[in-house]
């Protein structure tokens, strides 16, 4: 836990332009610096950072945020580990609150077991290299298999001799604990004593999304075949095989970089992608593809490519795949390879640019993929092909995003030559079923309705006062302490700054901003405005909370224009700061304008909801709040100068 002067000393200390020139090449323009956006393809830079505010912008994708904000995104990191890197950038000693035994413990044992990791790389490498048996086998295998020096080197690749307990004995001899070699899964005990558990095998390091080692994987090299061709590190405290993809660390900027991930089998599939210049490629090591893997991939890119052997087995594992991928909102597509070739074959047989050509050429939506295959199988059978229809229409159920699901349904219904109506309702039937509060389970009797259409989304008023808000809360950062009138009290006169005039008029009306972030900006710049020292911009840049701090970078540098509703045709506007006294209230009163408009939808909706339940007494109630709310219109309209019309 690092304690929050730390983190104030990291932000205090981390000079924006100096952080993002590790990775982006900068040119000053004015008083800022422009580049190539290292989070998406450009050839003209759109990247803007700004040392005064301690910002970067991209005003081609849009991302911004502060200097962690940009470590995290870049590199892939935590808040904490993000506020880690700049400390040791920067040589600040990380200051933590006192921990609890037991995490005290925790911490001490991932560390000690990745420092047992790296060893463990640095020995394999060691004995692939400098040793006769790991140039023999190890070397010969990799070269069979198509790896350069330069290809063996960046992914750590090794050799664990055949030797029983080489690596254990090399360990123990150099200090390390017995404890953490079997809990990392590299040592194994038994009756017989300690022994090496990739022993004569050449090794793949297997590294988190920061880099760091967390586990091996090993296929054997000799010609027992009572043990497992391939052989993995066992779950541990730092190595969980469901949240870990084979190459996510050398993949994350390509895949970003990209906007698409291409997933594949093995650790040589990665590999040999990766030499031919698809960097974009991670693996799931072998095993089925988890909702974790899958959430991993969607931090860096919705777009996910499913590259898979072209067997039987390949195929089936493909179809599992893709149904998670897309319950998890991702845009999947697939590439049927050659039958018999895997990623690694024909990667190896095709020049970079053949490979490329062809996975753009072959990929194909789920729907085309999955009809394909499974039509061959149908034949002319109708109770097959309707078994068909209703595996895919399963498939689309599982897709969050509604417009998503009723593009699907269209391309479904002509491909299948069905009625849309026909796939909606058993796609409705599929979603309430796995509803976690089922409305039919909870109401048997009622029978289930017939859907044409999928609903229509559910009324936000979030959403509807975005914009309004987001204005508020610049005025906030950006004049927040700026004297907008004069007036007297029984003290005398008194200076009325944007922040109090903003504060009063929301207070006055008891109204919080819908927006949950925004509305949270609110409240702490309420609790922190009359501190000595207190400057908005900056105490919400480098706020604890990711969310807020990015929040408050996109306000600060974007260029946002007013909105014509409380802009009039006269206001030629040289400056905002110069005519807020008149600018504020506008905003201030448009925004409960909007407010105002919001609840007399609500109110209208459950008149008349309560109209088809003939409950006379609600109604009643219900009318007096909507004149309540037309009297609170009607005094607005006054002060915005329009005519009062009730709705």
């Amino acid at each position: 836990m690092i304690d929050q002067a730390t983190i104030q000393k990291i932000f205090d200390t981390a000079d924006i332009y100096e952080v993002v020139s590790d990775f982006v090449s900068l040119k000053k323009r004015g008083i800022n610096y422009v580049g190539c956006c290292p989070f998406h393809n450009e050839k003209t830079g759109s990247f803007t950072v700004s040392p005064a505010k301690g910002i970067y912008k991209c005003f081609g994708c849009g991302k911004g945020g502060n200097v962690v904000n940009f470590i995290m995104e870049h590199e892939q990191m935590s808040y904490v580990e993000a506020l880690r890197y700049l400390a040791a950038r920067y040589n600040i000693l990380i200051e933590e609150k006192e921990l609890s035994e037991e995490e005290k413990k925790e911490k001490s044992e991932r560390e000690s077991m990745l420092i047992v990791t790296n060893y463990a790389e640095d020995f394999f490498v060691d004995q692939l290299f400098n040793t006769d048996e790991g140039k023999s086998v190890g070397i010969s295998y990799f070269k069979r298999r198509g790896l350069d020096e330069e290809t063996i080197r960046k992914f750590g690749l090794g050799y664990n001799p055949e030797a029983w307990d080489a690596f254990t004995k090399s360990a123990l001899e150099k200090g390390y604990k017995k404890e953490f070699l079997i809990k990392t899964g590299l040592t194994i005990e038994s009756d017989r004593g300690l022994f090496d558990r990739f022993r004569a095998r050449v090794i793949f390091p297997i590294r988190d999304i920061a880099g760091k080692i967390i586990a091996f994987g090993g296929r054997i090299m000799t010609n027992d075949k009572k043990s497992a061709k391939y052989l993995n590190s066992p779950e541990s405290e730092i190595y969980h095989k469901s949240r870990t993809l084979y190459g996510i660390y050398f993949a994350k900027k390509s895949i970003i970089q990209q906007n698409r991930c291409y997933l594949v089998e093995g650790y040589l599939d990665v590999i040999s992608f990766h030499r031919k210049g698809i960097e974009n490629t991670v693996a799931s090591s072998g095993t089925s593809l988890t909702i974790e893997q899958i959430r991993l991939i969607r931090r860096l890119t919705p777009n996910v490519t499913i590259i898979y052997d072209g067997d039987a087995a390949g195929i089936k594992a493909s179809l599992r795949g893709i149904d998670l991928v897309l319950e998890e909102g991702l845009n999947v597509r697939v590439v049927s390879l050659p039958d018999g070739e895997d990623p690694d074959s024909f990667a190896l047989a095709h020049t970079p640019e053949e490979l490329l050509a062809y996975i753009q050429e072959h990929e194909t939506d789920f729907i085309n993929f999955k009809t394909k295959l499974l039509l061959g199988q149908a034949g002319d059978d109708p109770i097959e092909k309707a078994k068909l229809i209703s595996d895919i229409v399963h498939s689309i159920s599982l897709i969050p995003d509604a417009i998503t699901r009723s593009v699907y349904v269209r391309e479904t219904a002509n491909t299948m030559k069905v009625e849309e109506n026909i796939l909606y309702n058993e796609i409705a039937r599929i979603r309430h079923e796995k509803a976690p509060q089922n409305e039919y389970k909870k109401h048997p009797e009622t029978p289930p309705v017939k859907v044409v259409h999928e609903p229509d989304a559910t009324y936000n008023s979030e959403k509807l006062c975005e914009i309004e808000e987001m204005v508020i809360i610049r005025y906030l950062l950006l004049f927040g302490d700026t004297e907008l009138y004069e007036e007297e009290n029984e003290s005398g006169t008194c200076s009325v700054s944007v922040g109090e005039y903003i504060i009063h008029e929301l207070n006055d009306d008891d109204l919080d901003l819908l927006h949950p972030e925004f509305n949270k900006i609110l409240h702490e710049y309420q609790q922190n405005y009359k501190t000595t020292g207190f400057i908005p911009a900056k105490f919400f840049i480098g706020h604890i909370d990711p969310a807020i701090s990015s929040i408050a970078a996109n306000i600060l540098s974007e260029p946002y224009e007013l909105s014509k509703m409380w802009k009039s045709q006269e206001d030629t506007i040289a400056s905002e700061e110069k005519i807020l006294s008149e600018l504020l209230p506008k905003i201030l009163d448009n925004y409960k304008m909007r407010r105002v408009d919001i609840l007399t939808q609500e109110a209208d909706d459950k008149i008349l909801e309560l109209q088809k339940n003939g409950d006379t007494e609600e109604i009643l109630f219900w009318i007096k709040q909507k004149n309540a709310i037309n009297t609170i219109r009607l005094r607005l309209n006054e002060r915005l100068h329009r005519t009062g019309v009730s709705k």
